[in-house]
């Protein structure tokens, strides 16, 4: 590998557009690691995210395999060369890491390495992770590292990217979370308009109930009863707001059962009927799911809200490596080429938006009286 200034540059800025593309805070940190084992022509490659316990809520290893991983067992403390790293925030460049003094062993399946480069990713006075790096790709100087003060400094501004990588991933995902809080609010508020609709008739039933068990019997016995069905179906959606309004967590559920528990409480909330398919659709990007959802949610909260729809269909389909979001209402539709000004008012701007911000396509298909018909397609990863 050639460390020429150009060839030096023109890595680190491979793998800087490389970290700018991902916004899951484990992918961000798999590309850092990749990137830094290329850059620097190492075996091995790892970085850790500590936690408050002295260990790690995250540790990444590249130039592992899987079975390897698995065999070496738990995950690292905050021990050793990783500790002074991480507490005393200074640069590790070491000829052999089995010698220093401060070494404490490996498990029985661990890699064995020799020369050690490692540096603290810092988030102003904060440190926020350890980088490093083992037994450099090259012939070792007598006594002395593979890794030269060269490779250290590259390292370095790849530290440095890497602490604005991982600080932008997890504010991305903080956002997220309050996205999916404000979801279920939304949610929520669904369920008690639907609840408060089945009292109220509750209440009016008892009521005419009342007035006829004196002079019709019979008829104040067919209100009771039917005071009884009312209550069965305000508690069973009282149920379904304990059961379904969770975090709508699509990187532990998927696109696919994320909506269909979403679709499954509006159906309940809504007299419209409300449906849900996929068909064949494999994981998406992250960045892909999230806009698809949120593009499905708009596009029903347009068509149960202000279309007066009496059906909405919903369904994902895989497309080559990709998939298609597809809602259909049957509700009043609307003139397609008015919608510069009644765009913003159906979200259609938010949609496109969201949809161009993952390389898809929205398409939209309306006219007054004829329903409404929205189809966003992603590219897949």
């Amino acid at each position: 590998m050639s460390h020429g200034p150009r060839s030096g540059l023109l890595a680190v800025s491979t793998a800087l557009l490389a970290m700018s593309r991902h916004l899951e805070v484990r992918d961000v940190l798999k590309t850092i690691v990749a990137s830094a084992r290329e850059l620097l022509d190492a075996q091995y490659a790892a970085l850790g995210v500590p936690d408050d316990h002295g260990g790690f809520a995250q540790f990444v290893v590249d130039g592992v395999s899987d079975a390897q991983w698995k065999a070496i067992g738990p995950l690292p403390r905050q021990h050793g060369i990783l500790a002074a790293m991480l507490h005393q925030a200074r640069p590790e460049r070491l000829a052999d890491v089995r010698e220093d003094p401060r070494f404490e062993g490996w498990p029985a399946a661990h890699p064995d390495m020799s020369d050690f480069l490692g540096l603290p990713i810092r988030d102003g006075d904060e440190v926020i992770g350890a980088l490093f790096l083992a037994n450099k790709n090259c012939v070792k100087p007598q006594g002395g590292c593979g890794f030269t003060e060269d490779d250290e400094e590259l390292l370095g501004i790849l530290a440095q990217h890497a602490a604005i990588a991982l600080t932008n991933a997890r504010l991305y995902e903080r956002s997220r979370e309050l996205t999916i809080a404000e979801e279920r609010s939304r949610l929520a508020h669904e369920l008690h308009d639907a609840v408060s609709q089945k009292l109220f008739s509750l209440r009016l039933t008892a009521q005419a109930a009342a007035a006829l068990v004196d002079r019709d019997p019979d008829r104040a016995k067919g209100e009771l009863q039917q005071v009884a069905a009312l209550a069965a179906e305000a508690a069973d959606e009282l149920r379904a707001a304990v059961v379904e309004l969770r975090p709508a967590a699509l990187d532990e559920d998927g696109l696919v059962a994320t909506l269909r528990t979403q679709i499954q409480v509006l159906d309940r909330a809504h007299s419209a009927r409300v449906t849900f398919e996929s068909c064949g659709v494999r994981a998406l990007p992250a960045a892909q799911e999230e806009a698809m959802l949120r593009v499905a949610q708009e596009a029903l909260h347009n068509a149960l809200r202000h279309s007066g729809a009496a059906r909405v269909d919903v369904t994902v389909e895989k497309r080559g490596p990709g998939a298609v979001l597809r809602v259909t209402d049957d509700g009043s539709g609307f003139e397609p080429r008015a919608t510069r000004r009644a765009g913003r008012h159906l979200g259609l701007v938010s949609m496109r938006d969201r949809t161009n911000g993952v390389g898809g396509e929205l398409t939209v298909e309306s006219a007054p009286g004829k329903g409404t018909t929205i189809e966003m397609e992603v590219p897949g990863g």
